[in-house]
């Protein structure tokens, strides 16, 4: 059993969101500002989760990742890991601001998690506290040595780069990549913050990462699946580490898209960009059987947006933002 949509992709790849709740405020995300969490009720319990996952799995997705919010802040998610690893999931992965890595990355790995990423929006400890509202960054940076000294490695590195806030860092974070031997992720900034304050002014275009960095060190471009978000280069040189570019914004990849969501109240997203909630929760809990389950989920997959518009007149950004549907 396969999942597809009306315009023939195959959808593969599963975010599924356990929480909402995050212990950092990354000014590309959320809200200085204190914000409601939905109560523990409104968001799916364990036993929801892992019957979605079981019924995904059988609908053909291999890839699926772990997120939130922070997912580390929920208790039990590396129980939840593991039970997905041991449903048989080819490609088990996670989604991190690293604050609590360090202390869990032994438990996450006994679960059988595969791989992991690790959000890193700067360098510098004074600029990282500013971006993400904590004082965290000694924290992070001990995660990232945990993950470089285990069979995670290499771990996987975000950067949301923002004009005029982190985008002078674009070659320090690639010597921090041959330094590390980390694979150093660069993406568009999207409109998903809570504070609406993005503009296309404040996007930096991979184009211009790509170019700023094969200055200094030639890069060589490494195959990749289509699906796959990122275009990835390895340094021509030799040097461990290897550089992504996800360019969200200005070269949408949305035809070769093979993903969906679901966020931690139980909502089925089939675009980061969608204007519309597909009320799972509601079916877990009113007895639909897995066959009902089963035709709803394929029903709204069939409907999966062709694109996400962000460049097309009148676009409006999805009223949720990054940190409520999950990363």
């Amino acid at each position: 059993m396969t999942l597809r949509d009306s315009f023939g992709r195959q959808i593969t790849d599963l975010r599924i969101s356990v929480t909402d709740r995050c212990n950092f405020r990354c000014v590309y995300c959320r809200s200085a500002d204190p914000e409601n969490y939905r109560g523990h009720d409104e968001i799916l319990s364990w036993p929801e989760l892992d019957r979605l996952a079981r019924i995904f799995l059988g609908l053909g997705i291999r890839k699926i990742r772990v997120t939130g919010g922070e997912p580390l802040v929920r208790d039990g998610v590396e129980e939840f890991i593991s039970r997905l690893h041991a449903l048989g999931f080819p490609d088990l992965s996670m989604t991190t601001n690293g604050h609590l890595l360090a202390e869990r990355s032994n438990r996450l790995l006994a679960a059988g998690l595969g791989r992991i990423n690790i959000s890193l929006d700067s360098l510098d400890p004074a600029k990282f506290e500013r971006i993400t509202r904590t004082q965290s960054f000694s924290k992070v940076m001990y995660g990232i040595d945990a993950v470089q000294n285990s069979r995670l490695a290499p771990a996987k590195l975000n950067a949301v780069l923002v004009r005029g806030l982190n985008d002078n860092e674009v070659e320090a974070f690639a010597q921090f990549a041959r330094d590390r031997g980390v694979i150093m992720r660069f993406i568009e900034f999207m409109p998903l913050d809570a504070d609406r304050h993005w503009s296309r002014d404040l996007v930096v275009p991979a184009a211009e990462v790509h170019d700023r960095i094969h200055k200094r060190w030639p890069l060589v471009q490494v195959p990749h699946e289509r699906s796959e978000t990122a275009r990835k280069y390895r340094f021509a040189d030799g040097a461990p580490g290897e550089i992504g570019l996800i360019a969200s914004v200005t070269q949408p990849f949305c035809g070769f898209c093979s993903r969906i969501r679901v966020t931690a109240d139980g909502k089925l997203r089939t675009c980061l960009f969608s204007k519309e909630d597909h009320d799972l929760r509601f079916l877990l809990r009113d007895g639909a059987s897995d066959d009902d389950l089963v035709a709803y989920i394929r029903s709204v997959v069939n409907e999966k947006e062709e694109g996400h518009r962000i460049n097309e007149p009148g676009f409006v950004p999805p009223s949720r933002t990054m940190v409520f549907i999950g990363g």
